[in-house]
């Protein structure tokens, strides 16, 4: 929960306007100000303060504790103009917060923690349990000496500013180690999946102390484990589930008939009679894949009576990520929040060498750029799949909406389930040109693009004929280029044999870019002479109509019969 304070009738109003649009998440705080920021300060996890900062330092300094615990504070001062992230930048999420308030408020983000100003990931925020010196490792990448990472299973991480060799060094791995070496930051991934049986009314304790012995003798670190797994019919047994709780992972259950199709090296009777699967601890830790650390044990009894619980250990390889990213067509304001976090996150970076460069200032130091010139789709497709099965995390850039004429559909034929695949939209250059244009797309419209490369010529002009018949409002891409001339005329003629020569067409070049141009003209007066690649052509539909210089398309026939009826 998000405490909110404010002392003045202009700080209340920004205040509100956060409560709008993030009701579940605030909570305002009123009465005297210092007791409202004691209250939030005990009862949030993060404050937005709408007072000055020296005064919000003064309130928060006789309740700081540790960083690990103290909640974020930001600072918002009454004007609206600047978010500052004051106390917990990373373990109380302060920073991030500000971000959030900055572009909800329209407010400038101050945000002076040393990693997050010059675009270094925290070493403490990268969403894994850390251990070692974390400051001093920090600093050492800041300072630019050498860091080496030393990775002993291949996870996704963001880009960081390492070498092969250094005498500081970041560690990512999930055996146990006893303490961090002086110069070390030890990351822990989770990668390990433990599988749990137990008995009706096994003990909680009985169920912990077994995993942690297991995990123990195998030189594993419980700081690495994502989850607990179990048969379905195991949900609700109370000893499996305050285990999950205690260690603070969820436990995750499967059906009997998915665990009794993964073959294990310990099956037993007892199991397929009882829940109808010959193993729940092997399978449960194996069903989704991995490599079996620790086979079946049973847990000891200080009583000498039958063991309660079994457990097995798995670990999973960390799946590569690819974010397949639409950039929009070329304006960084129409560059989506989601888009630029992915760009952020990605320590791999695959794009059409001309993309790279509209967003290579978004870049984190460390990303590996893989850039390539135009015709080289497929190539660049492969390239961001091989690179994410290495285990990294990878952005493959595209204009417009990535799956949109784009990269999303090499990309994904090249891909299989073995890595994890995410699609960030992007504002393609039709919905860009349309908001030029006015509203041409306000009913049905279909997008066709005139390039042959890929498409045979007779199956582009069977669509565009269907187009026309149906009276579907039309968007060209590709449509005209140095050696490709006679295809938008061709296209044109076949729309004019449904469509009368005043149909509104409209010809936008280089949409949300410095040099855009819009024109409304009609189906018999364009010249197909004035188009080029980086054009894109609207034609309008029956009912669409040139008003007050707009192209619009009603939403349906009933309105234009209307207002064809009033005149």
């Amino acid at each position: 929960m998000i405490g909110l304070i404010s002392a003045t009738a202009a700080g209340a109003a920004a205040r509100d306007r956060l409560v709008a649009a993030w009701p579940e998440r605030v909570r305002v705080y009123d009465g005297p100000v210092g007791d409202a920021v004691r209250r939030a300060f005990a009862e949030c996890e993060q404050l937005v303060c709408f007072l000055a900062t020296g005064a919000v330092v003064r309130l928060i300094a006789p309740l700081l504790g540790d960083k690990a615990s103290d909640p974020g504070v930001v600072c918002v001062d009454e004007g609206g103009r600047f978010a500052v992230s004051l106390v917990g930048g990373h373990g109380g999420g302060a920073n991030e917060l500000t971000l959030e308030v900055g572009e909800l408020l329209g407010a400038v983000p101050v945000v002076t923690t040393a990693t997050d100003a010059v675009g270094v990931p925290g070493l403490d925020t990268l969403g894994f349990p850390v251990e070692g010196d974390v400051a001093a490792v920090s600093r050492a990448l800041l300072d630019g000496e050498p860091v080496a990472l030393k990775t002993e299973l291949a996870w996704p991480l963001p880009p960081l500013p390492v070498a092969t060799e250094g005498s500081w060094t970041i560690r990512l791995t999930d055996r146990l180690v006893e303490s961090a070496a002086e110069r070390e930051v030890v990351l822990r991934p989770p990668s390990l999946v433990v599988g749990v049986g137990a008995s009706r009314g096994a003990p909680a304790d009985e169920v912990l102390g077994l995993i942690e012995s297991a995990l123990g003798d195998a030189g594993l670190s419980a700081a690495s484990l994502a989850e607990l797994a179990t048969v379905d019919a195991k949900a609700d047994e109370p000893g499996i589930v305050e285990a999950a709780e205690r260690l603070g992972v969820p436990l995750v259950t499967h059906s009997a008939e998915e665990l009794a199709a993964v073959e294990v090296p310990n099956p037993s009777a007892a199991p397929l009679a009882a829940v109808g699967t010959p193993s729940v601890a092997e399978a449960a830790a194996l069903v989704r894949g991995g490599e079996l650390l620790v086979p079946k044990r049973k847990s000891q009894r200080a009583d000498g009576q039958p063991a309660m619980a079994t457990c097995a250990v798995v670990r999973r390889p960390g799946r590569g990520r690819l974010a397949v990213v639409g950039l929009g067509p070329g304006a960084r304001d129409l560059l989506t929040p989601r888009a630029k976090t992915e760009l952020r996150r990605a320590s791999v970076l695959v794009g059409l060498d001309q993309y790279v460069d509209q967003i290579r200032d978004l870049l984190r130091p460390g990303t590996r750029v893989l850039e390539s010139g135009l015709g080289a789709e497929e190539e660049r497709a492969r390239t961001a799949v091989e690179e994410a099965r290495k285990g990294q995390a990878v952005a493959l850039i595209g204009s417009g909406d990535a799956g949109v004429y784009a990269m999303a559909s090499p990309a994904l034929a090249e891909a299989s389930d073995d890595i994890e695949v995410i699609g960030v939209p992007g504002v393609t250059a039709a919905l860009a040109a349309a908001a030029i244009l006015g509203a041409p797309l306000g009913h049905d419209h279909v997008s066709i693009s005139l390039s042959d490369l890929h498409t045979p010529w007779e199956v582009i002009e069977r669509r565009v004929r269907a187009a026309a018949e149906a009276d579907i409002v039309v968007t060209f891409y590709n449509p005209r280029s140095r050696g490709r001339d006679w295809q938008l005329p061709k296209a044109l003629a076949i729309l004019a044999e449904h469509r009368k020569p005043t149909t509104p067409v409209g010809v936008v070049r280089n949409a949300s870019r410095p040099d855009e141009s819009g024109r409304l003209t009609t189906l018999g007066a364009l010249d197909p002479a004035t188009v080029d690649m980086m054009t894109v052509v609207t034609v309008g539909n029956t009912a669409t109509r040139d008003i007050a210089g707009r192209m619009v398309t009603p939403r349906g026939y009933r309105w234009q019969a209307s207002q064809e009826g009033a005149k």
